[in-house]
This record gives structure tokens, C-alpha cells and sequence, in this order.
């Protein structure tokens, strides 16, 4: 089984809602039993909360399941346990980069990456703009599951 994880800064908006569509894709494929697929933070401001209402409402709206679902921060264990780690935008990944193992290195990367752009998942808790990061991980989600299943 593969586990992928998905990154933002607390937990509550982009990696929840990245998390929970990459679920009803694997789900939606017949991969139930081949992935794991996960969200974490990489700061401490929210562990604990359940995801944002705007990223709730958007995702209802796009009728994507909604698991339960609580914040929290990446760990030594999800970085041995990972085969995939996607950050959302590059500070993401400076702070992944920053914690994580030198052999865990590898298995960081931008979410955009799957499309050879420097781009970044957006966060909406600035502007509440959660259809775009819904619109932005419909894009990139189904590239990234398409890659993993090959391996």
C-alpha cells in the first residue's frame, strides 16, 4: 500500500480538501486497497480543529465526500511511513524540507510539480476563494494519482 501525504500550512483548507477528493478519486478508480492517502499541517496553529467551513461548503458543493477530520502536524513517523508528500506551495516545502530526514528528501514535492509549473496551490483562508483551490486540485489530483498508479 501507498501512503500519500498532503501538506499546507495548518490543516484546515488545502491539504484537508486535497485529501478528501484524492480519497473519492482512489475510491471512484477501485484503488481503495492500494493507497492511504492522509493530510498534515507543518506548524502547531490548528492541530486539534476540524477543516474550515468555506473548504466544507465547497467541497459539498462539489459532491465530495466529507470524512472526519482533525488537524495535525507532520511527524518523524509520517515522513518514514510516506511514499509521497505533497506540499501546496513553497514554503511548504521549505519547512517539509527543513524537518524532514535526509532520506525522506525525495519524496517532497510541490503539488504543481506534476506539471513541471513552480505554480501554487492558493490558499483560501486569505480570500475565501475555495473554488479556486477546489478548481486547482481537480487539475492536479487525478495527474498525481495517475503517476503513483504506475509505479
Amino acid at each position: 500500500m501507498k501512503k500519500v501525504i498532503f501538506v499546507c500550512l495548518v490543516n484546515i483548507c488545502r491539504s484537508p480538501m486535497a485529501e478528501m477528493m484524492m480519497k473519492d478519486l482512489v475510491k471512484k478508480a477501485g484503488l481503495e486497497k492500494q493507497f492511504q492517502i492522509e493530510s498534515r499541517s507543518t506548524s502547531t496553529y490548528e492541530i486539534g480543529n476540524g477543516p474550515h467551513p468555506g473548504a466544507l461548503a465547497e467541497l459539498k458543493r462539489q459532491d465530495v465526500p466529507i470524512i472526519k477530520h482533525q488537524a495535525k502536524q507532520i511527524t518523524q513517523d509520517d515522513f518514514d511511513s510516506a511514499d509521497l508528500i505533497i506540499g501546496m506551495d513553497q514554503q511548504n516545502i521549505v519547512n517539509l524540507k527543513k524537518m524532514a530526514p535526509n532520506k525522506d528528501q525525495e519524496k517532497i514535492h510541490l503539488a504543481f510539480e506534476i506539471l513541471n509549473q513552480n505554480k501554487e496551490v492558493e490558499d483560501p483562508w486569505y480570500d475565501h476563494k475555495f473554488n479556486r483551490t477546489y478548481q486547482q486540485l481537480k487539475k492536479l489530483l487525478p495527474l498525481w494519482l495517475k503517476k503513483i498508479s504506475e509505479k
